[in-house]
């Protein structure tokens, strides 16, 4: 019997240690990048394992903590996980590679997330060497990784009704690592995500820690080179011909121009990091197309048909005029990204000319134009009949492609692209790239690269192409028509809004890095159809050829301050479109890509500059609005308000879109009992027993920061609201 005992004592003493291991990082990781969760969507769901491990022959061994199988192919190269019985909805996936194991948290894609039964996460408070964390509702399990490490056993403790997580030493040897946490409940799904930087093994507390490289604190702003501003006058080429309208020629603009904007401080003041450029790649020297009222040909000043791969548009920069920018901006903490174009050349270009096979058949079996089916003819369709489409499913052609994007960011030192048309290209190409980027700048270079791609569709669409292997993020059109109909409709419920961005964060999660815009150049301007010059369902195209497309409903810009306010608070990463931050009107292409204006502004004009500025610089000097958790506080038809926390700090965002002033009454969480805060934007408000009573002007944004002085010991679970 004693025996037995000890038998007994020291089978549970083993199965202790295994479920106790230390948290190891290899100085050499086999899995480069954070790894992104892995979601079962059937019964048999297929793992591309070089998403994760670009040398596959280095994995040893697969392991998933539930009794779901999963087989690795002979080749490495893939592996199946079967769902068998009841799967909860979250498990683990170990993976052992070139002698350290790595782990993958496991989405069951049959459980909802993120609803008002599912646990949520908030973070509560730090310490030396260990921070807290709360959970609303029940929780059956909590899953915390230290970058691709499972923290297990010793790591997590429950004290009264609030978590402990001490930081392991193996942190303390690294500038940056991450901790996620997730938990579930069987019964109702998946909680929201924690995303908790840390710096040298210690909870990053101040935005004086972030850099460059911490892509969640990316603020984007795309500018069209052509029409931004002119730096040079000797590089200045239209073509002024007859057959060109002056909306469809060469305005001028260059990158001298934008270095000359970087060293004069416009970015930095208006509150971005990170400048996206349009392509910058040689385009044709003639016109091409034709637009019939009024009659036009068009030039390449957009930079997207490109007939080199490698040269820079004469009219746009030399290559010394580039490094110059990169190098300038890398100087005062700003990336530099690059639109990059993949999916098809010029005919000019000589990857066309000398290899016509290497394009996708113009026309089809039956003998129609293959030319902008965008959806049923997506991976082969031609933009127009002189821009082929690159058959990307042909493997010299992947290689001469992606050899020729990562020539651009060894050249220059840029620090990632913008990738158009991304659905119209294969899953191969993004898979390649990445491995390639991976394999020969991230490691070697130890510098991190953003890739953000774009696509028109659905969310399971858009969602294909992002994760380790892929794309970083992709930008979220369907929460931007959304927002774009809510912010400029006085009629149109917020509630469309909140359903929109909900489905996205269930769907993307609650800390990623899609695109949020506030317009681009391929949609009418916003402050157009908010002041009622563009009406929703026509041809805004045509709008903007026949029409003086301005702002004749001054309430416009107030309108417009609200979806530039929404774009700067919500997770992801944030897009300002050129002139969006002054209210630049315009119909579609080519009349929303308008030169830059930056004097003589209205006053409406610069009212909207001055608080997007504001809230831009308060979006990158506020941790909670970087890597904060996410909660609706109010849904109404033309109110609607969130928070967003990180630890002691916190920011609330109210819109109101009523053209009268509104009185609101919103309820906060029982952890606000001590608290210091701020009105931005002067508001009259007051909070009293976790109750926040605020007056909204019409049409009107109010912003309130502030900090808890005394964290809660004990905390009653309460209903998440709406």
């Amino acid at each position: 019997m004693k025996t037995i005992k000890f038998l007994l004592i020291a089978f549970i003493y083993i199965l202790t240690i295994i479920s106790c291991k230390k948290v190891h990082l290899p100085d050499k990781p086999a899995l480069i990048g954070l790894a992104t969760p892995i979601i079962i969507t059937s019964d048999t769901t297929k793992i591309i394992m070089s998403d994760y491990f670009p040398d596959v022959s280095k994995i040893k061994e697969i392991h998933c903590h539930h009794k779901s199988q999963a087989k690795l192919s002979n080749d490495k190269k893939t592996l199946t996980i079967i769902r068998e019985g009841f799967m909860p909805p979250l498990c683990n996936l170990r993976i052992t590679a070139n002698g350290n194991s790595y782990d993958i948290i496991v989405k069951n894609g049959a459980f909802s997330t993120n609803t008002g039964t599912t646990p949520f996460l908030t973070t509560s408070q730090i310490k030396e060497n260990k921070f807290f964390f709360d959970i609303k509702n029940k929780s059956d399990s909590i899953f915390a990784y230290l970058d691709n490490q499972l923290m297990e056993g010793r790591y997590i403790k429950k004290v009264g009704k609030r978590y402990s997580v001490k930081i392991p030493r193996a942190a303390k040897n690294k500038k940056r690592t991450v901790i996620r946490i997730y938990s579930y409940n069987s019964k109702e799904g998946i909680s929201n995500d924690l995303f908790i930087p840390l710096e040298y093994g210690k909870v990053v507390d101040n935005v004086s820690q972030l850099d460059r490289f911490d892509k969640r604190a990316n603020i984007l702003y795309f500018l069209m080179i052509d029409r931004f501003y002119n730096g040079k006058a000797d590089n200045d080429h239209p073509l002024n011909s007859k057959d060109v309208h002056p909306r469809a020629d060469y305005h001028g603009g260059d990158v001298a121009g934008v270095t000359k904007k970087l060293k004069d401080g416009y970015f930095e003041k208006l509150g971005i990091n990170t400048i996206w450029l349009s392509p910058i790649t040689l385009n044709p020297d003639k016109p091409y197309g034709l637009w019939k009222k009024p009659k036009t040909k068009f030039t390449g000043y957009h930079g997207y048909w490109p007939i080199s791969s490698s040269k820079i548009d004469y009219r746009y920069s030399t290559p010394e005029e580039l490094h110059a920018l990169v190098n300038e901006a890398h100087k005062d903490g700003f990336n530099v990204i690059l639109d990059y174009v993949a999916n098809h050349v010029h005919e000019d270009h000589p990857v066309y000319k000398n290899h016509p096979d290497w394009a996708t058949n113009l026309y089809l079996p039956d003998g129609s134009l293959n030319t902008e089916r965008w959806d049923d003819h997506r991976l082969t369709t031609w933009f127009d009949i002189f821009l082929p489409t690159l058959d990307l499913s042909k493997p010299e052609v992947v290689e001469t492609m992606t050899d020729s994007a990562l020539f651009w960011l060894k050249e220059y030192k840029l620090d990632g692209f913008r990738h158009d048309a991304t659905k119209h290209i294969p899953e191969i190409f993004w898979r390649t790239l990445t491995k390639k980027i991976k394999q020969q700048v991230v490691v070697p270079e130890k510098r991190p690269i953003f890739q953000i791609g774009e696509t028109y569709g659905s969310r399971k669409l858009i969602g294909s192409y992002v994760g380790s292997g892929q794309l970083d993020g992709q930008f979220d059109f369907n929460v931007y028509d959304d927002a774009v109909g809510v912010f400029a409709i006085s009629g149109e419920n917020f509630k469309r809004l909140y359903n929109s961005l909900k489905e996205s964060m269930d769907y993307y999660g609650c800390h990623n890095l899609m695109g949020y815009i506030t317009g681009n150049q391929d949609r009418a301007r916003f402050i157009s159809f908010a002041s009622g010059d563009l009406k929703f369902g026509e041809d805004t195209k045509l709008a903007g050829w026949t029409r003086d497309i301005g702002v004749k409903d001054k309430e416009a810009y107030k309108k417009l301050i609200m979806l530039n306010a929404f774009i700067l608070t919500i997770p992801g990463v944030p897009t300002i479109y050129y002139g969006d931050e002054i209210g630049l009107p315009g119909g579609n292409d080519p009349d929303n890509r308008r030169m830059m204006r930056f004097t003589n502004l209205s006053e409406e004009e610069q009212k909207v500059r001055d608080i997007t500025s504001q809230i831009a610089n308060l979006r990158k000097n506020n941790l909670p609005l970087i890597f904060g958790d996410f909660e609706f506080l109010w849904v109404g038809e033309n109110s609607f308000a969130f928070l967003r926390s990180y630890f002691k700090e916190f920011v609330i965002v109210i819109f109101n879109k009523n053209n009268v002033a509104n009185t609101l009454k919103i309820d906060l969480p029982v952890r606000f009992k001590d608290i210091e805060t701020k009105a931005e934007f002067g508001s009259k408000y007051e909070i009293s027993n976790n109750k926040l009573l605020i007056e909204l002007a019409p049409n009107s944004v109010e912003i309130i920061t502030g900090n808890i002085k005394k964290v809660q010991k004990k905390l009653k679970v309460v209903t998440q609201k709406p």
